[in-house]
């Protein structure tokens, strides 16, 4: 079965975005466009990095470029998940209680250095990105819309982290890392100007609504039953190969299309194709996949499955 390529949407609302934020994080296009992509796929992205390779400055700049609501959380072993959902108060001159949301109410929430958390705080965290709402004395608060979380983890070796459970890395649609930026751009980021002046000079392309309608359009991409296919092919090369602990699951599976569709989008189409998988493939199966030969590393487990599964 062959694909049809659809005429692009024009025009392309995301080119600004884009741009602006190639302005502010140097030299990282491809990972730009994947964390922008998480974010109209609805998923919440994983970033394993040492620290000051840009991590925060790609979260602040995506929700400024958005108009979107920014809370950045710094996770340590003393946070209670009170201190990020918010607390029920005794407002004395009312004599009523009143809850008082905490930074987990923004739109877009950098939890910084996650797995110095420990596992209790993470729970909650991640409870709430599941089910977009908190339950606090028996009542429930829905969190914003749109509602995107940029959890950042350092190296598990490093001293103090709680590693996350496979079950709650699950949770993410995405896993990236930034790396070290190149040489000329790492020169250009020495001689410019602070990213702290730039970002704070930095205007909205879109705004909330624009981009709750943009996640809607989305889930609305075509995917055709071949892409399906081709889906369905790799999740279970996965689990016959062998080459896993575990194969992907049904979870991995649904994240992989939607992330392909909102690829598709954020390219200006309006189907996805089978190069939109490939494209988001290893961000969203490398956190997900241990692989039973310590020889294979998280970054050589997508490019593995696109080389040995066709394309139907």
């Amino acid at each position: 079965m062959q694909f049809s390529l659809h005429k692009p949407a024009s025009p392309n609302p995301f080119s600004a975005a884009l741009d602006a934020l190639e302005e502010i994080v140097l030299g990282k296009s491809e990972k730009i466009r994947l964390a922008l992509v998480c974010l109209v796929g609805g998923g919440h992205l994983l970033i394993e990095d040492i620290p000051g390779v840009g991590k925060t400055t790609l979260a602040h700049a995506l929700a400024r470029v958005l108009g979107l609501k920014f809370q950045r959380i710094q996770f340590t072993s003393d946070l209670l998940p009170a201190d990020i959902i918010g607390v029920t108060v005794f407002e004395r001159e009312h004599e009523r209680f009143t809850f008082r949301p905490g930074p987990l109410f923004a739109e877009v929430v950098l939890a910084d250095e996650v797995n110095r958390a420990t596992p209790r705080t993470q729970s909650a965290l991640l409870e709430a990105m599941q089910e977009k709402q908190v339950s606090v004395d028996g009542e429930t608060h829905l969190l914003p819309r749109p509602f995107f979380v940029i959890a950042t983890q350092n190296p598990l070796e490093q001293i103090g982290t709680y590693p996350l459970p496979e079950s709650q890395l699950d949770r993410f649609a995405m896993r990236l890392d930034l790396g070290y930026p190149a040489a000329d751009a790492e020169r250009a980021l020495y001689r410019a100007e602070d990213r702290s002046d730039l970002l704070a000079r930095l205007a909205p392309s879109l705004s909330p609504h624009d981009v709750n309608e943009l996640q809607a359009r989305a889930a609305e991409v075509t995917a055709a039953p071949a892409l399906i296919d081709y889906v369905q092919a790799l999740v279970a090369w996965t689990r016959e190969a062998r080459r896993y602990e575990h194969g992907l699951s049904p979870r991995a599976g649904l994240s992989l299309v939607r992330m392909a569709r909102a690829h598709a989008l954020v390219a200006g189409r309006n189907a996805a194709l089978p190069e939109d998988v490939q494209a988001v493939l290893p961000a969203v199966v490398n956190h997900r996949l241990r692989p039973r030969d310590p020889a294979i590393t998280g970054h050589d487990i997508g490019h593995e499955l696109i080389e040995a599964v066709p394309i139907p």
